[in-house]
């Protein structure tokens, strides 16, 4: 029997809990030397076959220079999908646990939830998420866009792994509670 694809947020988060600066800035993050292995992502990679995004992320990620083709398939929550969308990219605005579910039930690999905060608050409240790995990096940019949009909830974490790299950056997996 083959494991059920995983719904898995992959992020980075400045030490105060910040994805980004208010403006979306990210300088803090990528301008950051990486090891080897760019803190386990390499392998990360290989174990998804799909992204989910939110608009917001997906309109900065091409901003920042992203390509999206049929390689991988990439699926975008929009209330306002656009006319034409690049090869793999697929536009949504489905209910986020039934979409899930069908998701879930394709066959593949693990599927990557990219941020930003709004959509893994919908994602953590509609309980389509399974994991988080936060990659927490050592540094507070005092304000910004939080890890996950503030309402109010009560989602129980259960750690699963830590791990410690040489500059400083802490990765922590979390399995969340159902």
């Amino acid at each position: 029997m083959t494991k059920p694809r995983q719904v898995i947020v992959h992020i980075a988060t400045s030490a105060d809990g910040y994805i980004a600066r208010s403006d979306g800035d990210l300088e803090w993050l990528t301008s950051r030397p990486a090891p080897k292995g760019f803190y386990g992502m390499d392998a990360f990679m290989k174990s998804i076959d799909t992204k989910v995004l939110g608009r917001k992320t997906y309109d900065v990620s091409l901003r920042m220079g992203a390509k999206f083709d049929s390689q991988s398939r990439t699926i975008v929550f929009s209330r306002h999908p656009p006319a034409d969308a690049p090869s793999g990219v697929q536009f949504v605005s489905d209910a986020i646990g039934p979409f899930v579910s069908r998701l879930r039930e394709q066959p593949g690999k693990d599927i990557w939830l990219m941020g930003g905060g709004e959509i893994i608050a919908s994602f953590l409240d509609a309980q389509a998420i399974d994991e988080f790995v936060i990659s927490v990096v050592p540094i507070f940019v005092g304000d910004g866009i939080p890890l996950i949009a503030r309402r109010h909830r009560h989602t129980p974490l259960s750690l699963m792994a830590t791990e410690k790299f040489a500059d400083g950056l802490v990765q922590l997996r979390y399995a969340v509670s159902r």
